[in-house]
């Protein structure tokens, strides 16, 4: 089978258990709730499928759909992305209780005998879901500063401390606006970071509101000492307009490192490496960590930036001292969190491997969904000393 045959069968696939995952929900949330209120299925189904089919209407649609229209479906359906997720579970709760009560009969016999729910349940799995889902809205909007402080055994120059902030997988677009850009700017000044590195992602794969909203202002309002610095993430590939979008940061005053280092203030390195898993969206592979280390003094400080928290091992035979990343979200939405925590070494924090320091953020912005539930936001603040621990 072709890889083009694969991905149709793979996307049918996916599109299938997509529909039959919501056709139960909304039969269920009728079920539950909305036929004890006076109000058709004529209405209730068509508003339904709707706002659950928005997200992939929005998506697909966009050769064909004006740019608004795009923009809308796409947004009211990433919001039904987090419904979904918090539905299914709340519902698949009580399709297990449901199925305890028929093998023991743990249910009272007036509720039980109501089927397949009473009304005061699927009232209450409403309003969990909407109170979660509106807990994670205002938790998305509310970025944390998380500060380190890490010794690096070497000197770095006429360089006795720098402090760096790291801010990953901002996902700027018509979700994530200039407006939670300005509010990063202000975090900045507060911060007053020396260095400011963007481990990938910070573009949502079109350039197009980046532009429209003039974020290339807003960025260019940072000024820290030593520059601005980013990596291709994922998500730069995946609309096909990686070249625009780099070229488009550049003209931010942010210098794209793709798979290159450089020396500054003649003090220490950073090293910038190509996304991960670029070979799948244009079949280029990155470089060779090894070859990106060639040309390089180890006895300054090494700083690595890396989009996915991946080969850590690799790094930290190769000479560099800390590794920044992001891409994770740490899951974004429980209970995501536990899968990345399964997927990768480290999902989210600090760990030390031998000599090589990691920090992975769960990053600043959203993708999908705008809501966070089990992640927060976050700016990483790494304060550096160098000499002797």
């Amino acid at each position: 089978m072709t890889a083009g045959k694969l991905f149709v069968v793979f996307f049918a696939v996916v599109m299938l258990v997509y529909l039959l995952l919501n056709f139960w929900i909304g039969l269920r949330v009728w079920q539950y709730v909305f036929k004890f209120i006076p109000f058709t299925a004529k209405v209730y189904w068509p508003a339904f499928w709707l706002v659950a089919l928005s997200y992939p209407a929005g998506r697909l649609g966009r050769e064909f759909l004006s740019a608004e229209a795009s923009r809308v479906l796409t947004s009211v359906g990433s919001y039904w992305l987090a419904f979904m997720v918090y539905f299914a579970l709340a519902l698949a709760a009580l399709e297990i209780i449901r199925l305890l009560d028929r093998l023991t009969g743990v249910l009272p016999h007036r509720v039980a005998q109501n089927q397949p729910a009473p009304l005061a349940a699927g009232l209450l799995v409403l309003v969990l879901v909407i109170g979660t889902v509106a807990y994670g809205w205002w938790n998305a909007r509310h970025p944390r500063v998380n500060q380190y402080s890490i010794t690096i055994p070497k000197t770095a120059g006429d360089l006795r401390d720098l402090r760096v902030a790291a801010v990953s997988d901002l996902h700027l677009g018509p979700i994530v606006h200039n407006g939670r850009l300005m509010k990063l700017v202000e975090m900045m000044e507060e911060i007053k970071p020396d260095l400011i590195l963007l481990p990938g992602d910070v573009i949502d794969e079109n350039p197009g509101p980046f532009v429209e909203q003039d974020m290339v202002s807003t960025f260019r309002r940072l000024t820290p000492k030593y520059g601005i610095y980013a990596v291709p993430g994922n998500h730069d590939y995946y609309g096909r307009k990686s070249e625009e979008i780099l070229m488009h940061l550049e003209g931010a005053g942010v210098s794209v490192l793709v798979d290159r280092h450089v020396k500054i203030a003649d003090s220490f390195y950073l090293v910038g490496r190509d996304d991960f898993g670029r070979g799948r969206y244009d079949g280029n592979v990155r470089r060779e960590l090894a070859d990106l280390m060639q040309g390089i003094d180890r006895s300054l400080p090494v700083i690595l930036m890396d989009h996915q928290p991946v080969q850590l091992d690799l790094v930290k035979d190769s000479g560099v001292d800390l590794k920044l990343s992001g891409h994770t979200h740490r899951g974004q939405l429980f209970p995501f969190n536990l899968i990345t925590r399964m997927v990768y070494e480290i999902d989210w924090g600090y760990l030390r491997k031998g000599d090589l320091h990691v920090i992975v953020s769960s990053g600043f912005g959203t993708w999908g969904p705008p809501v966070r539930v089990g992640s927060v936001p976050e700016i990483v603040v790494v304060d550096l000393r160098f000499g002797p621990e």
